[in-house]
């Protein structure tokens, strides 16, 4: 018997441990920066689970060196553990018992399957060459993210390539999400205040309304990206809040605008924020206002390595078969695996996960969220999988 097939065979063994894990990190969700139970479960059970050098880069991360029985490369996988503001609406026995945070995003999972391949592997160690290192990662869903606090805390030195994976309430379970090039888009958030003199709604000619000046800025702002930049590059300008004014009678001195602005390139990535900066200012002008601008820098843009990605093909086939890929598309969504990418070459695999008969087909960040946990099932052979190809070919 090969090893993967050993490693499958236990996978089986560890399918219902793997969901009793997930069940409780969905239980009790932690939001970012605040992981401090997950962490430390994460921490105590492959304490118990032996053989590997544990480590808490951050007060709520933890990573685990798992070294084989021959000299070899270093190979990282990474799951994300935090959960979200979101007040669960699911009635499933373990539905979050902490008002107001969920996990709408599938970190559950995440963590459940690499807690699962840690289990297997950590017994086949002998058998492995090189490192294996597990990145249980905080705070992805909140700039500046935990990714870029890891690689400040050199959680890469010596890696040779890093995969991560996320399971999908819009891809079927069974099916595996491929793409090469870009995955996901750089994201910033802006602020704008625009600010006017106030004054009695029923005299206008005496003030600078900051409602009118602000309802032409959001107009204007329309146009970076439909007038202003190539159209045969990506980018998404969206404002999505506005607040200012009280009473009916009155103009306010000031109103409050925020949006998101995502592209995949560098350049066009640091235009935007500046014809931000430059529409806003001059349309507030052009109405007596005036404007002030503050950014959020977040994610870079996701790349997967187009080696790494043939590697994970190769993998998919000889498990699951070529009718199981999906041929993925970029999304503008965002994702702080990016930071890994911009060091060391990575890769990040699409899990399907979505079922409407066990009602896991919910959008992410739904308060209704769930998976499919049949789609953990294959995310945890796929690592393992991963795992022994990346042996074989290195």
């Amino acid at each position: 018997m090969s090893n993967l097939e050993k490693w499958l065979s236990r996978a089986d063994e560890t399918d219902a441990r793997v969901r009793e894990w997930r069940r409780h990190f969905h239980r009790y969700p932690e939001l970012s920066f605040e992981e401090h139970e997950t962490s430390r479960y994460i921490y105590e059970t492959l304490e118990n689970i032996g053989g590997f050098e544990l480590s808490r880069p951050t007060p709520t991360s933890v990573v685990a060196r798992l070294s084989g029985g021959r000299p070899g490369p270093v190979l990282a996988l990474r799951a994300d553990i935090d959960a979200l503001a979101i007040h669960e609406e699911n009635t499933f026995e373990f539905a979050s018992e902490r008002p107001g945070v969920m996990h709408a995003c599938g970190h559950d999972s995440h963590a459940a399957v690499l807690l699962g391949a840690a289990q297997i592997l950590a017994a086949e160690r002998q058998s492995l060459r090189g490192e294996l290192r597990l990145i249980f990662q905080h705070a992805e869903e909140t700039p500046p993210g935990g990714a870029q606090e890891l690689v400040e805390a050199g959680v890469l030195d010596g890696v040779d390539a890093i995969f991560g994976l996320h399971l999908l309430s819009w891809l079927d379970t069974g099916r595996i999400g491929l793409i090469e090039g870009a995955v996901m888009a750089a994201t910033d958030n802006f602020d704008l205040t625009v600010r006017g003199n106030g004054g009695h709604a029923a005299y206008p000619h005496h003030g600078a309304d900051a409602i009118a000046a602000s309802a032409q800025v959001i107009a204007n702002l329309q146009h970076i990206v439909a007038r202003q930049t190539d159209p045969m590059q990506q980018a998404v300008l969206s404002v999505t809040r506005i607040r200012g004014g009280e009473a009916y009678n009155v103009f306010p001195e000031k109103v409050e605008i925020g949006g998101t602005v995502r592209s995949f390139d560098p350049e066009l990535r640091e235009d935007l924020l500046r014809r931000i900066r430059h529409t806003a200012g001059h349309i507030a002008q052009a109405h007596g206002a005036s404007v002030e601008l503050s950014v959020q820098k977040g994610y870079p843009a996701l790349y997967n390595d187009a080696s790494l990605v043939a590697l994970a093909e190769r993998v998919t086939v000889s498990q699951f078969g070529e009718a199981s890929i999906e041929r993925s598309k970029p999304t503008m969504g965002a994702e702080d695996f990016a930071a890994y990418t911009r060091q060391i070459p990575g890769a990040f695999i699409y899990i399907g996960a979505r079922s409407e008969a066990k009602e896991s087909h919910y959008p992410h960040h739904h308060p209704r969220f769930t998976v499919d946990e049949d789609g953990m099932k294959t995310a945890l052979r796929f690592w393992l999988a991963l795992v022994d190809q990346w042996q074989l070919e290195h």
